[in-house]
């Protein structure tokens, strides 16, 4: 538990950064602090671990007050992610990564198991290890960074808009990696943005400031369906109506049927299933329906002239979707990455369970900004032959 209360930051000249805030913020919660340039979120987020000290006010950690505690104590047992990465250039990405730990004094060991389990979190090869910072991506710096950040194993995670530097689809996919993190780690994330849509997708509660002073601190749901102002309400957006349709607010509400096809079946019954059934992707599957990759056309006939085994030709990169994910991120997803479908998972991300099309988005997206006609007829999940990886029966 975090308790911050009647916290203020005065700067000379009277002016206030940070004025009276209090909230509270439970263990493995993920608080999204947001506003306007200089409207205090900053601030208040470097206060939790004193890289500023408060004027006024109290912030408890477990029902201890910080500014009883040793700073540099307390800064090593919160992790802090900054936009700039802040990866030591002259440093391997394993001294990266275990940066904390050797301050704290872990043996060679555990920091080297340490290690390797964090470089395996975020899907980077583990001779990764032995490479320097500039040795890899943008991207990929932004994922050491969030990781070096969990190493010490501390309870609360800061992050001060780390992603605000990234292209759209690197910092899509950060997003879901950083949420992903924090669901299974059950972390405390503290997250700072200036992105509206970033802190729908990612936080359990919103703290929207303006002036320094704290506007409305709720569920994403709440401030969307009762903002509790016009500064609220302008902040957010009409553009984000969709949130407000109360049957419509996972992709478990509007996923359709996909078609898909055992790993242990030929790349000649893959084609003789999507012509019966009028698709140009199959889903690939395994046992409780796991889901293993895909297979377009061009795939098939790949594997089909080079006489390989289905389970050797499916691509098994693909972006999905958990069951229990909010819709406008997959349509803000779909858009992104130009992609047609994502399939949708299982909340332990493996079985798969439905599908997001473009198509099928088109009509929910049109029902929640004119909502629906009078002659409008249900849908039945019939769909066009163009769309693909869909059931049409």
């Amino acid at each position: 538990m975090l308790s911050i209360k009647n916290l203020s930051k005065i700067y000379s000249g009277q002016k206030k950064a940070v004025d009276n805030m209090s909230l509270e913020i439970n263990s493995g919660e993920f608080v999204a602090f947001i506003g306007t340039s200089g409207s205090g979120k900053t601030t208040a987020l470097r206060m939790i671990n004193r890289m500023i000290e408060a004027t006024e006010g109290q912030i408890t950690m477990d029902g201890k007050d910080i500014r009883k505690m040793d700073p540099v104590e307390l800064r090593r047992s919160i992790g802090y992610v900054i936009q700039q990465i802040g990866l030591m250039p002259h440093m391997t990405i394993k001294e990266n990564i275990v940066l904390v730990p050797k301050l704290l004094k872990w043996s060679k060991e555990k920091k080297e198991a340490k290690a390797k389990e964090l470089i395996k979190l975020v899907d980077l090869p583990e001779d990764y290890l032995d490479r320097y910072p500039s040795e890899l991506s943008g991207g990929q710096q932004q994922r050491i960074g969030v990781v070096r950040a969990l190493a010490a194993e501390q309870d609360i995670i800061l992050m001060d808009e780390p992603f605000g530097a990234l292209d759209p689809i690197t910092r899509d996919t950060l997003q879901d990696l950083v949420k992903e993190l924090q669901q299974k780690l059950g972390k405390t994330f503290i997250f700072v943005t200036h992105d509206m849509d970033e802190a729908i997708k990612l936080a359990d509660k919103i703290c929207i400031m303006s002036n320094g002073k704290v506007v409305q601190y709720d569920t994403p749901d709440n401030i969307l369906r009762s903002p509790a102002n016009d500064f609220v309400r302008d902040f957010i957006g009409q553009n984000r109506l969709i949130q407000d349709r109360p049957n419509m607010r996972t992709v478990k509400d509007a996923m359709i049927r996909p078609v898909t096809i055992h790993a242990d079946r030929s790349l000649n019954d893959a084609v003789e299933i999507m012509r019966e059934r009028r698709v140009d992707t199959i889903f690939v599957v395994g046992d409780d329906e796991r889901l293993l990759g895909y297979l377009d056309i061009e795939d098939i006939n790949q594997g089909l002239r080079a006489n390989r085994e289905l389970i050797d030709t499916m691509q098994r990169d693909i972006y999905r979707v958990r069951v229990d994910s909010k819709l406008q991120d997959s349509v803000r997803t779909i858009l992104k990455r130009n992609v047609r479908n994502v399939p949708v998972v299982d909340r332990d991300d493996k079985t798969l369970l439905g599908l997001i099309t473009r198509a099928n988005l088109v009509d929910i997206v049109y029902d929640s900004i004119w909502g629906e006609s009078e002659d409008s007829q249900p849908d039945t999940g019939i769909v066009e032959s163009n769309d693909i990886g869909v059931d049409p029966s």
